[in-house]
């Protein structure tokens, strides 16, 4: 026991040792490649634990620089920036929770979520390593209003929330410390966050989004959530924040919203692909609401065992990406190359969700030209494969 008190109390030591010597921080900063990889001329002027933690700091950084604002400012690890959630997706979650006087954020982490809900109710922020507590509280003076967080140490697993309205960020790595799709092996575990759902008064609890969540939450709303053209995050809303269907897809960058019960739709099938090949958002797919959106749009589903779409016009709507189909072709290779060979583009995209295929290998055997650039698509069309030929609309 005391070893694990006083390595605790090494890493909050150390941690504060790194916030109190900034010129540590600049050293690493200036220093070339070369440098910080031998780490001499840092270790001639600074302790060698504080020279490791400034080293580590300084990479995480670099690697949040355009992910996180103020990315510079922050206190990172490897792990708890690997782990955090997107701080788009952060405030989206966040908007749910303003009507609430107080909320609980478990397993806080480095706090990005802690952040996004200080901003909008008063958050108590638990995790069950101390550094990483004190981390979040720094981060809430850069990304949230730090007055209305507070941190505290302590196993969330061992305590019962009832009656709390809370958010939780479970460890979504196995024993052996690799990212895992396996809910069974998050920490805390599958029945704990079940539990959650049954006994707080409502909340949201992050997931991976190719998490084998089917069936795992009985009378939750599973809410897929897509940025950039990435589904980033599976939540689990339940209680009184629950929505009135199963599952939810969103596009946060048009600020787009589906929700349905996946078994309400059936769309059409096509018999041929028509003007336009429809990529439908990772999140519609993830949340099993194709056909409603398919439905919503009026638009037409290749092949039952495709997740592409196809239709005449080109939807407004962010939960899609739309090629402009120029030729329909077989699956041979050749053919493929004889179509090129009249026309070669100066790059080609290939897509191949469903059907096998080398992609790279494919690419290298075509033409190089100078025409404009082509995407290629392996798609089934009525149960056949074909490969379809289409072009980016014009921005």
């Amino acid at each position: 026991m005391s070893s694990s008190i006083d390595s605790s109390a090494e890493r909050i030591e150390l941690l504060q040792r790194l916030q109190q010597t900034p010129e540590v921080l600049d050293a690493v900063a200036a220093c070339s490649d070369a440098e910080r990889r031998s780490q001499k001329t840092l270790r001639d002027r600074f302790d060698p634990d504080l020279v490791r933690a400034a080293l580590t700091l300084f990479d995480a950084r670099c690697r949040a620089a355009g992910r996180i604002p103020e990315a510079q400012q922050l206190w990172l690890t490897p792990v708890g920036l690997e782990q955090s959630t997107a701080p788009q997706v952060a405030q989206h979650k966040a908007k749910r929770f303003r009507n609430l006087d107080a909320v609980l954020d478990l397993c806080c982490g480095i706090g990005i979520d802690a952040s996004a809900l200080s901003q909008v109710t008063t958050v108590d922020a638990y995790d069950a390593d101390p550094a990483m507590a004190l981390r979040c509280q720094w981060n809430a003076e850069v990304l949230g209003i730090p007055t209305q967080l507070r941190t505290h140490t302590a196993d969330v697993s061992r305590q019962h929330w009832p009656g709390h309205y809370l958010h939780a960020d479970p460890d979504r790595r196995s024993g052996g410390g690799r990212p895992t799709r396996r809910l069974e092996h998050y920490q805390p575990s599958l029945e704990w966050m079940q539990q959650l759902t049954t006994t707080a008064a409502g909340g949201a609890i992050k997931i991976g989004p190719a998490s084998n969540f089917q069936q795992k939450f009985p009378g939750c709303e599973i809410e897929l959530i897509s940025w950039q053209g990435e589904c980033r995050e599976a939540t689990v809303w339940f209680g009184e924040l629950a929505g009135d269907h199963a599952f939810r897809a969103t596009c946060l960058d048009t600020n787009e919203s589906v929700s349905a019960d996946p078994l309400s739709a059936w769309a059409e099938q096509a018999q041929e692909i028509s003007q336009w090949l429809l990529d439908p958002n990772p999140a519609i797919v993830r949340a099993g609401l194709l056909d409603v959106l398919a439905e919503s749009f009026q638009l037409q589903r290749l092949d039952p065992e495709e997740e592409y779409l196809t239709a005449e016009q080109l939807p407004d709507t962010g939960f899609v990406t739309g090629f402009q189909v120029e030729a329909v072709l077989s699956a041979n290779p050749r053919d493929l190359r004889r179509y090129f060979s009249a026309r070669p583009a100066a790059e080609y995209e290939i897509r191949c969700r469903r059907i096998p295929m080398d992609a790279e290998t494919l690419r290298r055997r075509l033409p190089a030209g100078d025409g404009p650039p082509a995407v290629i698509v392996a798609c089934r069309i009525g149960g056949r494969s074909r490969l379809v030929i289409a072009r980016r609309p014009a921005a």
